[in-house]
């Protein structure tokens, strides 16, 4: 009995939108569903290591970490890279079912509508004041709206007028 594509694809589905305890049942499901081969358990073991390697997103040598999910191109060429070690004689049928749950999982994804924002981006320290300087000057443009930073920013005003005036009077 093959691996039912209908699971195996929602699987990846919820692995790539991040939503880990729905991919961990289908996981289960597809477990339940497969025979006891060689062939299966290099795929399953496959499916299991993209659970935990999407699951925790700081392994900067995953693989799923590195590419970039949305560039279909990319993706189609490591699809047809899997599916050539699918065919490659020299491998095992675990290594053929491991390779083949890949080229599985690159195939959906070329389906899918992959944001680019699903790609996980390190930014640095200076990208992150920037981001911040624009998400304050945002926040200030609507003056009906307090903010933080906008109470703090008056309050330093305030107080610096006052040291002012403290001074002039010495």
């Amino acid at each position: 009995m093959p691996v039912p594509q209908a699971l195996v694809t929602r699987y990846f589905q919820l692995i790539v939108e991040r939503q880990f305890t729905e991919a961990e049942r289908e996981l289960e499901r597809v477990k339940q569903k497969m025979q006891k081969t060689e062939w299966n358990r290099g795929y399953f073991r496959a499916l299991y290591g993209m659970y935990l390697s999407r699951k925790t997103s700081g392994d900067n040598y995953s693989f799923l970490s590195k590419i970039d999910l949305s560039d279909k191109l990319a993706v189609h060429g490591y699809r047809r890279e899997f599916l050539d070690h699918t065919r490659n004689g020299l491998h095992g049928d675990f290594d053929r079912g491991y390779f083949s749950a890949w080229a599985d999982c690159m195939r959906v994804i070329t389906r899918m509508d992959v944001p680019s924002s699903s790609v996980q981006k390190v930014e640095t320290p200076q990208e992150t004041a920037e981001a911040d300087k624009v998400r304050l000057e945002t926040l200030r443009s609507d003056k009906s709206q307090a903010t933080i930073a906008n109470f703090l920013a008056r309050k330093s005003a305030a107080a610096e007028d006052s040291s002012e005036e403290d001074l002039e009077e010495e």
